[in-house]
């Protein structure tokens, strides 16, 4: 039998039922996602996108309470790197979905950079690297909103580095990290996203645990990431060609990055999510059942 992961707290997101904008013909209602989740043997979950699950706290909380569901975090997408001027309107959004998450007695924002190009269309919006200029509104701008959050909502901000955003290599991941307090602004360690963009989640583990703050669990097809990479395909796009696949069966192993996490010795969520907008209905329940069974044989 594996050794106890006793400090790993594991759970899923709406992600992982194909759910990636509040309101969508193509995504499974919300209901569903709840009942089918807490079928699965999760007790932990994510808000997903905001206005997905319904935003009265109170309403929220007597759903998620009958299926025996708690909330681990909330989300929200920004573009700190563009300076000051974006500050107002970022606040705007990351209020409502922080006073959301706060009320579901959550502790963690986790906060995702804007994309360089979209991905549903694969137009380039914005270089694909930043200004030297563009890199510090992106950290100066990350410990503000990690300051106020935590002032205003008493929440951690956990930073998700991501597949076609600024933060996404080993090089950008380490610029960010060593350009930002480590007092303010921890990492939302993706093992998915890391791997497509070619980073070892156990090295960063390693080299910058004390910044590890919470665990998103995910794993990218290695012949499909392949093909990925050399055709230049967006993310979107490349999701629906399964680039994430579900654990076992691809990258990295994960075993090993619970090991590396456990050993931390402090305790961490860790947030299934495999990303497969959009899917039929019919096919996140028993991924998220197999899903289950895995991680417990791993000790989780």
């Amino acid at each position: 039998m594996p050794a106890a992961l006793d400090r790993i707290r594991v759970g899923s997101a709406p992600d992982s039922w194909g759910v990636w904008f509040p309101d969508d013909p193509l995504q499974v209602p919300w209901h569903r996602f709840l009942d089918e989740v807490s079928a699965s043997g999760y007790e932990w979950i994510e808000l997903g996108p905001y206005g997905y699950l319904p935003t009265d706290p109170a309403r929220l909380t007597e759903e998620t309470g009958r299926r025996g569901l708690k909330v681990s975090a909330g989300t929200v997408f920004t573009a700190l790197h563009r300076g000051p001027a974006t500050h107002e309107a970022t606040w705007e959004h990351v209020s409502r979905v922080a006073a959301l998450t706060r009320d579901m007695g959550a502790r963690h924002l986790v906060v995702i950079p804007s994309f360089w190009r979209d991905d549903k269309t694969a137009e380039i919006v914005e270089p694909r690297e930043l200004t030297a200029e563009q890199w510090a509104h992106l950290t100066g701008g990350t410990e503000w909103l990690s300051r106020r959050v935590r002032e205003e909502y008493g929440l951690d901000v956990v930073v998700h580095p991501h597949a076609d955003t600024h933060i996404d290599t080993e090089e950008n991941v380490a610029r960010f990290l060593d350009g930002t307090d480590p007092g303010l602004v921890n990492l939302c360690l993706d093992t998915g996203h890391y791997a497509y963009c070619g980073g070892d989640s156990v090295k960063l583990i390693e080299t910058y645990g004390e910044r590890i703050g919470y665990l998103h669990l995910k794993q990218v097809d290695p012949e499909v990431l392949t093909q990925v990479v050399r055709e230049g395909t967006p993310f979107g796009p490349a999701v629906r060609q399964g680039v994430m696949c579900e654990p076992p069966l691809g990258e990295p192993a994960l075993e090993p990055v619970l090991e590396a996490a456990q050993g931390l010795g402090v305790e961490l969520f860790a947030i299934v999510e495999q990303d497969m907008y959009p899917c039929p209905p019919e096919r996140p329940l028993p991924i998220a059942e197999r899903t289950r069974r895995f991680l417990r044989s791993c000790g989780a």
